[in-house]
């Protein structure tokens, strides 16, 4: 886990000029099962069709057993299905539900785990499940 890590911290380095979210977490009744982590989980992200080898490499902004908040260079629409592939972890589908546009051609979806509950090993580890 220490090299998954360091890993994404030498990915991220320059992660404010990727304009991540700037809106503090909002907890209230947003439709959320549950508080998301701000824990950077690095991945890849891919069309559920696809094989967990293709698709682009990216990372998480935030995370809950129950879905996430993923960077993509690509506009998702909602309704859409990815396969998402952690280093390490086994891939899950899970349906987007939003899109947002961000500067420098990047994109921020908002992703529901299709399948209940992930048990990845990060998530275990921040108490997240």
């Amino acid at each position: 886990m220490k090299v998954q890590v360091e890993s994404a911290r030498r990915h991220t380095s320059g992660v404010r000029s990727l304009a991540l979210s700037e809106k503090p977490l909002d907890y209230g009744p947003s439709g959320r099962k549950e508080r998301r982590l701000p824990i950077i989980v690095v991945l890849r992200l891919a069309p559920a069709v696809s094989a967990a080898t293709d698709g682009e490499r990216t990372f998480t902004d935030n995370i809950s057993a129950h879905g996430a908040r993923i960077f993509s260079q690509r506009a998702w629409q909602p309704g859409d299905v990815v396969r998402i592939t952690p280093l390490n972890e086994d891939s899950v589908c899970a349906e987007v539900v939003y899109s947002q546009r961000l500067p420098n051609n990047r994109y921020g979806i908002g992703v529901k785990f299709q399948e209940g509950a992930v048990t990845w090993s990060v998530m275990r580890k921040h108490g997240g499940i």
